[in-house]
């Protein structure tokens, strides 16, 4: 059975990796366009989703994840109300509260950047220390910091334009394993229900408001779409709108099916230590490759993701202070802050403020196209967003971490 569980997972990430590389396939505008929100939604949250949510919510994880998922398509759909309406007025004598509040949602977006570069090479440090199977929270904050720190010397010395270049080939290895391990999966729940061993039991630990607490403060795992808002000087407006909904439709449909299909193997509460490399223990049982694949991906993913928010930080910081603050320093500026929440915060505390920081740019955009939809006429719509503001404020207020 690890046979064939092997042979499924690395037979179907090569065949995707191959359609991936197609030179027409990567050329083509709109892929192009949908790639870099997709990646970025199913990068790392995509790894530490199951093992937290099974734990909060149990056998609902599936459930809580489409809520997420609604959620995010909720604050996208003010972000893309925006790219039709709101882009055209800032180039064109915009009123003031509408400067106002796209200033202060770049700012809001770098200082959630500042968060999730802490999130994703603290992510990488602990997959990285499960190359030799060490799971120990001190040696992840010193390896952290000092990944952090070599990042930080090198966008402010050098720039990070070399380590961007990467994406294409993250990106494709990053989805070419997750539709692997999806066809793997798939075929282990198949033979667990033909021979009557498939279970769907488990237990959630945490009750009632616990649980929304907990879900509110996960926002960062379906984070990502907004990319597509800055991708302006690429592609026009019907491009990034049509392109940030498939990427989040696609993303959504990911996400589900693999907490469907990994649901089964939630049996044990989440470890006190290490959590976030739980997927690697639930999955390893199925096959000597998934292991050493899942981490490979991993510290790709986390290392890609880093780069492109430092430097989304350090271009925010310049835009915002008007090119007082250059880039360079932006970048390092953003790995000090990294280290300081690093050595503050455990995994799951950053992860919750993180989902706050990102929550904050999301409730000022859902206010800036509430606003836009009045003065347009479209009460509905305006209303609408209005509540995607309240919701977020009802987020930075209640959300709170795992308490594993």
């Amino acid at each position: 059975m690890f046979n064939l569980n092997n042979l499924i997972l690395v037979s179907v990430a090569l065949l995707l990796a191959i359609l991936s590389f197609q030179p027409r396939l990567m050329a083509a505008p709109g892929w192009r366009a949908t790639v870099t929100p997709l990646a970025s939604i199913i990068g790392s949250g995509f790894l530490v989703a199951g093992p937290i949510l099974a734990h909060a919510v149990g056998p609902w994880a599936w459930l809580a994840m489409l809520a997420l998922c609604a959620l995010s398509y909720w604050f996208g759909a003010a972000i893309r109300y925006n790219i039709r309406y709101v882009e055209p007025s800032l180039a064109d004598h915009p009123p003031g509260y509408q400067s106002a509040l796209e200033r202060l949602s770049e700012l809001a977006l770098a200082l959630a950047y500042f968060v999730s570069v802490t999130y994703y090479l603290n992510l990488f440090a602990a997959f990285g220390m499960r190359l030799g199977d060490i799971i120990d929270p001190l040696w992840t904050r010193i390896v952290a910091t000092a990944v952090i720190a070599t990042i930080g010397l090198l966008g402010m010395l050098r720039g990070l334009a070399g380590l961007e270049r990467l994406e294409v080939i993250v990106v494709a290895l990053k989805l070419s394993l997750i539709g692997g391990l999806l066809a793997m999966l798939t075929q282990v729940n198949l033979a667990a229900m033909v021979d009557g061993s498939f279970q769907w039991a488990q237990k959630a630990n945490l009750q009632d408001h616990q649980q929304l607490a907990i879900l509110l403060g996960l926002v960062i795992l379906v984070q990502g779409f907004e990319t597509s808002r800055y991708l302006g000087s690429q592609y026009d407006a019907a491009t990034r709108i049509r392109s940030m909904r498939w990427a989040q439709w696609i993303s959504c449909a990911i996400y589900l099916v693999f907490l469907v299909l990994i649901t089964d193997f939630f049996h044990s509460d989440l470890p006190s230590e290490g959590g976030e490399t739980a997927i690697i223990d639930l999955l390893r049982p199925l096959g000597m490759l998934v292991a050493p694949l899942l981490i490979v991906t991993a510290l790709a993913s986390q290392l890609s993701a880093a780069v492109a928010d430092m430097n989304g930080a350090g271009g925010l910081l310049a835009e915002s202070s008007r090119r007082r603050v250059p880039v360079k320093l932006g970048n390092l500026v953003t790995a000090l802050v990294a280290i300081v929440i690093t050595w503050s915060a455990n995994i799951y505390e950053i992860i919750t403020y993180a989902s706050k920081m990102f929550v904050i740019y999301y409730g000022l955009q859902a206010l800036q196209a509430a606003l836009a939809a009045w003065r347009r006429g479209q009460s509905w719509r305006a209303g609408g967003f209005a509540a995607a503001v309240l919701v977020a404020v009802a987020i930075i207020v209640l959300a709170e971490p795992v308490a594993a």
